[in-house]
């Protein structure tokens, strides 16, 4: 009686198999392949290192990233070495592909690791609306390609007369005057037919 466990409502019970903490401890003690760690010692070390990211301290998710990343690198190699000793074409393609996984997973957890250590710099446009109200656009930065593809397209008029002012699509504008001068081409001034 003095070790029995508390008595919850059916809810209580739920919230506690989903909450996040103990999700993982289970899955934790299912790969512990030392035997000795107690899965309610697992919930209250995850405990504390929740509440350590939930106070600002980001110590222990870099280096869990870093040694990740080591992790995956080392799988990446191995896997590499196990295709190189492959003499049928399968198998040398599923070790590749799966080493290039894996390399791909170290990349991905690399730069989030950077992202975390150097957040991205978020550049604002601001607009005062609603009565002085503040609306804050959030625009990522561009690349010069997109800088180019986004921007308006002018087409300037060469003509002297018209030299200047651009063509706007969205409204009717005057007619260019015609040169009453031109006359069509007659068989004097055409192209001699039959090589003659």
């Amino acid at each position: 009686m003095i070790n029995e466990r508390p008595k919850h409502t059916p809810q209580e019970d739920a919230q506690i198999l989903i909450n996040p903490v103990t999700q993982a401890a289970r899955t934790i003690s299912a790969w512990d392949d030392w035997g000795k760690v107690d899965a309610l010692g697992i919930v209250a070390e995850l405990k504390a290192q929740v509440d350590g990211v939930n106070n600002g301290d980001m110590q222990r998710p870099e280096a869990m990233l870093l040694i990740q990343a080591h992790t995956l690198d080392a799988l990446f190699n191995e896997l590499a070495r196990k295709a190189g000793y492959q003499t049928n074409m399968q198998n040398l393609e599923a070790f590749m592909r799966m080493a290039l996984r894996a390399q791909n997973q170290a990349r991905m957890t690399l730069e989030t690791l950077s992202n975390i250590k150097n957040p991205p710099v978020i550049f604002a446009k601001q607009a005062n609306v609603n009565n002085g109200n503040q609306q804050f656009n959030r625009i990522e930065p561009a690349t010069h390609a997109e800088e180019i593809k986004n921007q308006p397209n002018k087409i300037l008029l060469g003509d002297s007369h018209y030299a200047g002012q651009t063509l706007d699509t969205r409204t009717t504008g005057t007619a260019i005057p015609v040169n009453s001068q031109l006359e069509t081409v007659d068989e004097k001034h055409g192209a001699t037919i039959g090589g003659g």
